[in-house]
């Protein structure tokens, strides 16, 4: 059972700007920037980030139905900026449990296992931007 929406509602306003400060540079964390599948908008998002051959892999803590996994499958595509550096990422698709799980760092499972927290999404990289 992903964490619930009242959490991400606070997190949006309380906890993300104080990540944006940090996220993309400082190692597991990457800002997201995608677009809105409805509005246009453009977002900017901090999250955490596993490296993974080709690409990367995102825990959903919220599940496949956050407005950020919509926007970035309706599109097909988004970029990263982690460790100070612009990625271009493609193809994002959800993977198993146990796939994402195994490409977790062994001290993020304990914690991944006790938030509930069974889907994951993959996504390639598909340039390095700067």
């Amino acid at each position: 059972m992903p964490i619930p929406r009242a959490v991400a509602r606070f997190n949006r306003y309380a906890t993300n700007p104080i990540a944006r400060l940090f996220a993309g540079w400082a190692p597991g964390f990457c800002i997201l920037r995608h677009t809105g599948r409805r509005t246009g908008r453009k977002y900017a998002i901090p999250l955490n980030v596993f490296e993974a051959e080709h690409g990367f892999v995102f825990a959903l803590t919220y599940g496949p139905d956050a407005d950020w996994v919509k926007n970035v499958m309706a599109a097909g595509t988004c970029t990263i900026r982690r460790r100070s550096q612009e990625v271009q990422l493609d193809d994002p698709r959800l993977i198993s449990t146990e796939e994402g799980m195994a490409r977790m760092p062994a001290a993020a499972r304990p914690l991944l296992r006790l938030a509930n927290v069974t889907e994951f999404m993959r996504m390639d990289e598909a340039a390095r931007i700067g």
